[in-house]
């Protein structure tokens, strides 16, 4: 599995493109904002993108999303359906924030705990960590022991927890149970700024000691 991680609004916010290299089938996950640089990038990697996958329904992760699944016309996968008041308050959203008006949307399917979203021969496990927000979710290949994380965890830090429904020692709970038991080398795609490795953040993050 390649990811390309593709930074976009003023957040500066990880939008990944997840290509399977045997098939030159792909993902969008998160797309924030700023279409047309995630469209760049996909014809500069020459893959089709067959699906849009979100690991939750904040405004800087959700924004271009109903642009790109008209543009590209494609599924939304995900988040979990706990995110759906998130998804349901995009305008409102982008008037508080600043960002180009956004519309409510609801996603073609919500993803559960256990689930998998396949991207060509690709398989993605589906983890339910609530916390940052009640339906986020990461999404973890196993066989290239990668993972994207949203805002849950990041190089040093963790996800906040004080927006409406977040609860941050459920959060701390599902780093720990889900997140840090899988394979240290396992490498660790942020929603914000650089990626770093399960095992760093078990030695070192201040937050999960």
């Amino acid at each position: 599995m390649k990811i390309v991680v593709i930074p976009v609004t003023p957040y500066q916010q990880n939008c990944s493109l997840v290509i399977c290299e045997a098939t030159k089938k792909a993902a969008i996950v998160d797309p924030g904002g700023e279409v047309e640089r995630i469209l760049n990038a996909v014809k500069n990697h020459n893959v089709t993108v067959d699906k849009i996958i979100l690991t939750h329904g904040h405004l800087d992760h959700v924004g271009g999303t109903e642009a790109l699944a008209e543009t590209l016309n494609i599924p939304i996968i995900g988040p979990e359906k706990e995110d759906a008041f998130w998804l349901n308050e995009l305008e409102q959203q982008s008037k508080m924030f600043g960002f180009p008006k956004a519309t409510n949307f609801l996603p073609t399917q919500w993803l559960e705990e256990g689930d998998h979203v396949e991207v060509g021969n690709i398989k993605l496990s589906v983890l339910h960590i609530p916390g940052h927000t009640p339906g986020h979710i990461t999404l973890f290949d196993a066989v290239s022991k990668q993972i994207i994380v949203g805002d849950i965890l990041f190089n040093g830090a963790v996800g906040r927890s004080d927006f409406p429904r977040g609860n941050h020692q459920q959060l701390i709970s599902g780093i720990k149970q889900k997140l840090l038991t899988l394979p240290e080398e396992t490498v660790v795609f942020p929603g914000h700024g650089p990626t770093t490795t399960i095992g760093r953040e078990k030695m070192s993050n201040p937050y999960l000691r």
